[in-house]
């Protein structure tokens, strides 16, 4: 099913929806059920009401932050399979752990690739960077570790690399998609950290017609126990199907999507989400996954 998010012509700051008999016949650009650009609309074919806020910021001639390969102590012996993070503050403070010979006992300093690190006198070796894209199923909970979860994602993953490696954020239970892991702490936390408003695009279904005024009003910004909340985009998928939800959100907030369209009075009976930091599902089946290609890393260390 196609996807109609269109491309506004010019950003404009505020809300607006975008008027169908604005919207030329001969064609316009819209976001596919992968979250990617496409250009095409026969003439004549009814078109959705479309909103889409004014950027976070315009990127365009923008100069990147350089990406570091430095990592803190702590991270890279746990990356190097020794213990957890915390277990390695400790070992650090106990005075077991030598960088370049010199004993290291305060916390935050940072190693980089050729250091010697030494634990207890073993040398220890980082991990090589691994990235791995899961199209996640329902009934999976996104965690390393759950006595309670019947299933968890890290089982769908667990032939991908001998490396220990971690979900990017979190989807829920019964939410579906793109679902990002790596054992890059730096560029984890990059991905999720809310300054960042990393683009995310989710396919909702909802158990009815949504009401224009409520699109509308999810344009402008909701009220929620934490804060005013408003979707970066939001259009029907099909002209002809009200139940059918497209919104781009930047905002990490935990279960936002549902919660926008509960506190409306709805109930969201599918998430899935398309999109994620320029990463999207195309050509990967629910439940399987696959390696990032060398374009792909560069273009997420480059955001």
């Amino acid at each position: 099913m196609r996807n109609n998010f269109s491309k506004n012509n010019k950003s404009r700051a505020g809300t607006r929806i975008q008027d169908k008999k604005a919207v030329k016949s001969r064609g316009k650009t819209a976001i596919n059920q992968t979250g990617e650009k496409t250009a095409g609309s026969s003439p004549g074919k009814p078109k959705s009401k479309i909103y889409k806020t004014k950027t976070h910021a315009d990127r365009k001639g923008s100069k990147s932050r350089e990406y570091s390969d430095e990592v803190r102590l702590n991270r890279f012996i746990a990356n190097a399979g020794v213990c957890s993070r915390r277990e390695a503050d400790k070992y650090i403070a106990a005075g077991l752990v030598k960088v370049n010979g010199e004993t290291v006992t305060e916390m935050g300093v940072k190693v980089k690739p050729g250091d010697d690190v030494r634990f207890d006198g073993r040398r220890l070796n980082a991990e090589k960077k691994v990235y791995i894209l899961l199209n996640k199923p329902k009934d999976y909970v996104t965690t390393t570790d759950d006595p309670h979860a019947e299933r968890t994602v890290m089982e769908l993953v667990k032939e991908a690399c001998p490396e220990r490696i971690y979900p990017v954020g979190r989807l829920d239970r019964n939410t579906t998609g793109v679902l990002l892991f790596t054992n890059d702490g730096d560029l984890s936390k990059k991905l999720t950290h809310p300054s960042h408003k990393m683009k995310k695009v989710y396919q909702v279904t909802l158990n009815k017609a949504l009401n224009k005024n409520h699109m509308v009003q999810i344009a402008d910004g909701v009220e929620l126990e934490d804060g005013t909340i408003a979707a970066n985009a939001i259009s029907f998928i099909s002209p002809e199907n009200k139940t059918e939800i497209g919104i781009e959100i930047h905002s990490g907030r935990n279960r936002i999507v549902r919660r926008i369209f509960e506190h409306l009075g709805y109930h969201v009976k599918k998430l899935d989400r398309v999109y994620f930091a320029g990463l999207t599902k195309k050509n990967l089946p629910r439940g399987k996954w696959r390696a990032l290609s060398g374009k792909e890393i560069q273009f997420l260390k480059m955001q």
